[in-house]
């Protein structure tokens, strides 16, 4: 989802790997000039943009040893899951509420699919959010491994997921990494 720390965490998961990191959006914007997700958004439509990602992963799925932030509508699109199991997709499960308090602070302008509900910044954030996740919730359940920032949470005693590192984050993103791969060999 939009705000779950994708790019910080793919950063960190990257240096640690030695891998060469790649955000998609980032990729598609310089493909339409620098102009920016929202712009895109607003002057060729989602569909557009939908495309350009669906041709950013097709093409990185052909490179190796590479971390890859997708956003977080690449998942509605099952070509696109073509192209990201030639790796190894995790997907950071972090709670509507704790991605609506992220993204309120940080304002939503660069956010293009949260400007349709009615009400203060939080509340129609945190609805379409809602939306969203509902709507997306099982092509997420389609990665390969699962990071649930509550768990983490749980497991370090913390009360609120917001206090959890990405450094954190990024080690139990490694630990299921690990896990996927061991089954995947057979191996333990």
């Amino acid at each position: 989802m939009m705000g779950s720390g994708k790019t910080t965490v793919g950063k960190i998961l990257s240096q640690v790997l030695c891998y060469s990191f790649f955000d998609s959006d980032t990729l598609i914007e310089e493909e339409v000039d620098g102009t920016s997700v929202a712009d895109i958004f607003k002057h060729y439509g989602e569909t557009f943009f939908r495309d350009k990602e669906t041709e950013v992963l097709r093409k990185l799925s052909m490179t190796h040893r590479h971390v890859i932030s997708t956003g977080g509508g690449a998942v509605v699109r099952p070509i696109n899951w073509k192209y990201m199991h030639k790796g190894v997709s995790i997907w950071l499960d972090v709670p509507v509420e704790a991605l609506a308090q992220r993204i309120t602070a940080v304002g939503t302008n660069s956010r293009p699919l949260l400007h349709s509900e009615v009400g203060d910044a939080y509340t129609k954030t945190f609805m379409r959010l809602s939306s969203l996740f509902e709507e997306r919730s099982q092509a997420y359940a389609n990665a390969n491994a699962k990071v649930s920032l509550e768990n983490i949470a749980a497991k370090l005693g913390q009360k609120d997921v917001s206090d959890l590192t990405p450094t954190a984050i990024a080690i139990e993103a490694l630990e299921q990494i690990l896990g996927f791969l061991k089954s995947e060999d057979g191996y333990c």
